[in-house]
């Protein structure tokens, strides 16, 4: 494919910053629902995980982007109730659960796009959700029956107590395996979350009407319209990162990213440093301004979901431990980035200490060419800043890291030794 564009290594990062609205100013006043539809649209989807050492993950991206925002304001455009077990008013939901990048809350308005996932839930789901669908159809059926007339209802709720496996996360029963093939088939939707357990009930209950009754594109007009709206989250990538927004098969990402360069809609370029070609918009133009921000990236934001990408935008060597023995952990459990203006100047090992009601920083390392002294007074605020939100009233650095004493000092307001 000819270039029609190149850029350096910080137009591109520029470009991945305010697609993804990184590069715009934090509100100086009150943050309302306005301020959160807005972030929404700049990272398109927010990636859903169980770990919960710090915050549950789908809240950190807008933090990142506004500062202090009210958590509820998600609850509410994911038609969540208070107890997280009432679905709410499917007509007033603008966010639903699916599998879009790794389980993700989505926009309503996508839900047609992603039918063909659910078409193929055969062939695109894993190993053992496939199987009980093949070996024991029955039980699915079972199981949607008991949805439509309990719903909505958890896995654990469906499977007899002496089959429940607590000892180990991933020890699925049957049943929860029959209802998350029905989850990836769209035969049913998940209305809210209990303790994070997935609540279970029928699309009519939980999705707007309009949106069930949108025609469904063929797949791969879904598929394009997936790439694009990628392309507009990403500023610039490669045909993998544009693919790996919804996790495409690759083989049908590379397809649609050559269409899309076809018809005019993707142009190809080539940007410092970068063995592969890139894509973006025709017309796009990087900010002539740096960023002036900062901020805490979580593990599952979208701008550092695909760590590849991240060692090209930014040569930041990015890899969560979450699973990694303790003993052989090189910078902590749950690590995030600082971004200080276009640039990732140092991560942090952060957990919520909430019965002392403290944000603790386990472990502060500072990236290498990054100037301490203005990394660690930069970091320091916005760990107050943080903590403020998570209604915690104290900050305590841990010794580990090479950023550690300066932040330490920074933190608690003390002069230099």
């Amino acid at each position: 494919m000819p270039v029609q564009a190149e850029l350096s290594a910080a137009e591109a990062r520029r470009l991945a910053l305010a697609a993804q609205g990184l590069g715009r100013a934090r509100p100086g006043g009150r943050v309302d629902v306005r301020h959160v539809r807005r972030a929404l649209a700049d990272v398109g989807i927010l990636q859903l995980d169980s770990v919960n050492v710090l915050s549950r993950s789908h809240y950190l991206p807008l933090f990142s982007r506004l500062g202090p925002y009210p958590r509820e304001a998600i609850d509410r455009l994911a038609a969540h109730g208070s107890d997280g077990r009432v679905g709410g008013d499917a007509e007033q939901r603008e966010l639903f659960e699916y599998w879009a990048h790794e389980a993700s809350l989505v926009p309503v308005t996508l839900q047609p796009l992603l039918r063909w996932r659910m078409e193929r839930v055969d062939d695109l789901a894993w190993g053992s959700i496939a199987r009980v669908a093949r070996e024991r159809p029955e039980l699915l059926e079972w199981a949607l029956a008991e949805v439509a007339e309990r719903g909505p209802v958890r896995a654990s709720e469906l499977t007899p107590p002496r089959r429940r496996d607590r000892t180990e996360m991933w020890s699925w029963s049957e049943e929860k395996r029959a209802l998350e093939h029905l989850f990836f088939a769209g035969r049913l939707s998940a209305a809210g979350r209990l303790n994070f357990e997935r609540l279970y009930d029928l699309p009519e209950r939980v999705l707007p009407a309009a949106v069930l009754d949108a025609p469904t594109p063929p797949a791969e007009e879904a598929q394009r319209q997936l790439v694009l709206f990628a392309a507009d989250r990403l500023g610039v990538g490669t045909e993998a990162d544009l693919g790996d927004y919804f996790r495409l098969p690759r083989k049908d990402s590379k397809a649609r990213v050559a269409e899309l360069v076809e018809s005019g809609e993707l142009v190809a370029v080539a940007v410092e440093g970068w063995a592969r070609p890139a894509y973006m918009r025709p017309g796009l133009r990087p900010p002539r301004k740096q960023p002036a921000g900062a901020a805490l990236l979580s593990p599952f934001d979208s701008l550092v979901w695909m760590r590849e990408r991240v060692e090209r935008l930014f040569g930041f060597h990015y890899r969560i431990e979450i699973y990694v023995p303790a003993a052989k952990r090189r910078h902590g459990y749950y690590v995030l980035p600082f971004l200080l203006g276009d640039e990732l100047v140092a991560r942090v090992d952060l957990k919520a200490d909430r019965q002392a009601g403290t944000l603790r920083v386990q472990a502060a390392f500072a990236e290498p060419g990054a100037e301490p002294g203005l990394v660690a007074a930069a970091l320091a605020e916005e760990l107050w800043r943080m903590a403020s939100w998570m209604g915690l009233g104290k900050v305590a650095v841990g010794r580990k890291g090479d950023l550690a004493g300066r932040l330490g000092r920074e933190v608690a307001g003390q002069p230099e030794p």
